[in-house]
């Protein structure tokens, strides 16, 4: 029999991780976590920290890489002010359905109570914000819950899990071994479940797949392609989803999101049958709850999800189906429906609005976005991965691109300014082979523009597009809608983002006219240690589709 080793809470820890298939991490170090930072060297050529700058650019990478791989994302941070930072990340990884698990150090359970230096209850705080809250109280017990803070990140909805770690419980001696991979089980829809949406959708004349969410195979896409494509049903993305399958497919009519295209809220409005599959009804993707009459819509409503809580959470279905969206994708490949004229000049108008509203109007300025962004749709190679944050610029990533079969979108659904600079390091610590692009406003780069050092320590290379307005646009746009003409708190002052990028290594180039982006984009493109490139639009191109005099005329300002 092999004699037991000892090992301390960090090592166990940091065994159990890398027995569960964990690779890399993102975090800030911290001195309650030391254990567990001393442990990571043991696995040096195995499990990478990826040093960052501030917890929140850190948690946003581990965000981002649970939704570009499906496994969750790992973030370590000290105890108070780290776990606080932290925080941006756990609340997108929640509204976005993303595996992740932040690693909190915590003050020792001797001195719990007495609010310590830097103490936090993480119950109570976290609570509200993640799928689970847990402490670890006995070094024991560590590969117990790391397995299952494991599969309840991944289960269900998958979701954040924040793991207190006590300092005093890293540095004990257990001989408890550590955990080993977990298998996630996917629920299925039954024969019924099956025959019931054959039989809706064979009496369905204007019908619409609306699917969303994480943990999608590349099977289940191309499932999903092939039946909608076959039997003539558009399929819309649920809000920042349009990368789940190909945006070249027939099938293909657009995404419901902020911003959304006239012709969408039409669409859905208009549907007789809502296939929703793996989303969770937010209140972008309805409109703000306008398009569907809760808790019945007009339509009849299907709503698969692999999370029961999601079923009838705010729309009651004809047809509930608990399943995940793998299983969901199979079984519809096995349905066969009967042609129907209605239904295919349904599919045919809805692609054909699509496609018109890949083209944008001319913008006021010297600098034309919509030029831009068809130049760079051109170019954009075909795995590429295309990041963003929170403004009223990730309208051009998220309405004028189309994203191919091997493309991938990052962009918040929690709408959270400065996800898109930590997203793009994330996706190339994933694969730096990957041309990564990140879409960014001069406010949203802002939040996050020190994990630039990140990078530059990491040798992460992706190209930075800065679309600099000198304005909070989104806040701004409200405000004239509301208050025209009074202007507060909105106009930024910038700094010099070329000077920004020598800093830390990056090419620079500034374009203020719209002739000069092309050959820009592509000494960008070209430079080894990635790039920013800053473009300078008009305040007044406010929106690609308004102005700041056109919302002034409409509020009578």
């Amino acid at each position: 029999m092999t004699e037991a080793r000892a090992r301390t809470g960090g090592q166990l820890l940091m065994d159990s991780l890398v027995g569960l298939g964990a690779t890399r991490g993102f975090g800030v170090p911290g001195e309650s976590y030391l254990a567990v930072l001393d442990a990571m060297v043991d696995h040096a050529n195995i499990f990478d920290l990826i040093l960052c700058r501030q917890e929140g650019g850190a948690a946003y990478m581990a965000a981002a890489w649970g939704k570009l791989t499906g496994t969750p994302g790992l973030c370590f941070v000290t105890r108070g002010p780290g776990a606080t930072n932290a925080t941006v990340g756990i609340h997108t990884a929640m509204q976005d359905s993303l595996p992740m698990i932040l690693f909190v150090g915590q003050v020792g359970t001797d001195v719990k109570g007495r609010e310590a230096f830097q103490e936090v209850d993480y119950t109570a705080f976290f609570g509200p914000l993640a799928k689970w809250v847990v402490e670890i109280d006995d070094v024991n017990r560590v590969p117990e819950i790391i397995s299952r803070a494991w599969t309840v990140a991944l289960s269900g909805r998958p979701g954040p899990v924040v793991v207190a770690l006590p300092e005093d419980m890293l540095v004990a001696q257990s001989e408890a071994e550590p955990c080993g991979p977990v298998v996630i089980p996917e629920p299925a829809p039954s024969a019924a479940d099956v025959r019931g949406i054959a039989d809706r959708l064979t009496a369905a004349e204007r019908p619409v797949i609306l699917l969303g969410g994480t943990r999608w195979t590349e099977d289940s896409a191309r499932a999903i392609e092939g039946f909608a494509s076959t039997h003539d049903v558009p399929v819309v993305a649920a809000f920042r989803f349009h990368d789940i399958i190909d945006n070249d497919c027939p099938a293909y009519a657009g995404d419901a999101g902020v911003a959304m295209n006239g012709y969408m809220k039409s669409l859905l409005h208009e549907a007789d049958l809502i296939l929703a599959v793996n989303i969770r009804f937010g209140e972008l993707t309805t409109d703000g709850y306008s398009l569907f009459t809760a808790p019945r819509m007009a339509a009849t409503l299907i709503h698969s999800h692999a999370s029961d809580d999601e079923i009838g959470k705010i729309y009651a279905p004809d047809l509930p189906i608990h399943a995940g969206p793998n299983a969901m994708a199979a079984a519809l490949a096995t349905i066969d429906l009967s042609d129907s004229a209605a239904r295919t000049a349904w599919y045919k108008a809805a692609r054909a609005d699509y496609l018109a509203s890949l083209t944008a109007p001319a913008q006021p300025g010297d600098v034309d976005m919509s030029v831009i962004t068809a130049q760079i749709q051109e170019t954009l190679p075909a795995d590429a991965i295309v990041t963003h944050g929170a403004g009223n610029f990730a309208i051009w990533p998220d309405k004028f691109l189309s994203y191919g079969r091997d493309q991938r979108l990052l962009g918040p659904q929690s709408g959270s300014m400065g996800f898109g600079l930590p997203a793009a390091l994330a996706a190339k610590v994933h694969d730096p082979s990957r041309f990564v692009l990140c879409f960014a406003g001069d406010g949203d780069f802002q939040m996050n523009g020190n994990e630039l050092g990140t990078a530059l320590q990491s040798g992460l290379n992706p190209v930075i597009l800065i679309i600099n307005n000198s304005s909070y646009g989104t806040i701004r746009m409200h405000q004239e809608r509301h208050y025209p003409a009074r202007v507060s708190g909105t106009e930024i002052v910038n700094p010099d983002y070329m000077a920004i990028a020598a800093a830390y290594g990056f090419h620079g180039e500034r374009v203020t006219r719209t002739d000069e982006f092309a050959a820009a984009y592509e000494r960008a493109c070209a430079a080894p240690a990635g790039a920013i490139v800053e473009i300078v639009t008009a305040t007044e191109a406010i929106s690609p589709r308004t102005t700041i005099s056109a919302l002034r005329a409409a509020a009578g300002g």
